[in-house]
């Protein structure tokens, strides 16, 4: 049974948010998020900490409930600190630069890759191996950087591609390793 649920959410001062039935605004010093979340989850505000109750006890309702409560600390941590996926790439040539707003790689493929900058995301490129997507909505966050590895997704046998900062890629031994 997950217990994430039943934690209190604390927002810290300068970040405000207002619920307007079941649609939930937090404001702070990065940006603003809107989000609508179940009926079946009710919001309880005490000062500056948020907690979620349930209406019923059935698994979807349950699992609605961690959920909700996970979204609203994402919402709260995302207008006050942001969130940045970091990416590597590996691989003879392989590159990454910034064209403007727009992140251009080459991957091997016989064509460099481009990336327009999307709304509430930033690129950057600390060097020419590394690219860093950041922005306040986590799951825009994860799912553009998704986007940018899937380009090139890392191979088993040379591990050449573009990988998340430290994920492991297993290894395998090619035809002559019998």
């Amino acid at each position: 049974m997950s217990r994430i649920g039943y934690k209190k959410v604390d927002v810290p001062t300068g970040v405000e948010f207002k619920k307007d039935g079941n649609t939930v605004t937090v404001k702070g010093p990065k940006g603003e998020l809107t989000r609508e979340f179940s009926d079946k989850i009710e919001m309880n505000v005490d000062g500056n900490e948020v907690t979620f109750e349930r209406s019923a006890e059935d698994s979807k309702t349950k699992a609605l409930h961690g959920t909700t409560r996970a979204n609203f600390h994402n919402m709260v941590v995302g207008v006050t600190e942001g969130f940045k996926k970091e990416l590597e790439l590996r691989g003879v040539g392989y590159r990454a630069q910034m064209k403007g707003t727009t992140l251009v790689l080459n991957v091997g493929y016989s064509h460099p890759v481009e990336f327009e900058k999307t709304e509430g995301i930033e690129f950057a490129t600390p060097s020419a191996t590394q690219v860093v997507v950041s922005g306040i909505d986590k799951e825009i966050v994860g799912d553009v950087a998704a986007r940018v590895r899937a380009t090139r997704a890392p191979e088993p046998y040379k591990g050449k591609g573009i990988r998340y900062v430290g994920e492991y890629v297993r290894r395998k031994e090619g035809k002559t390793g019998k």
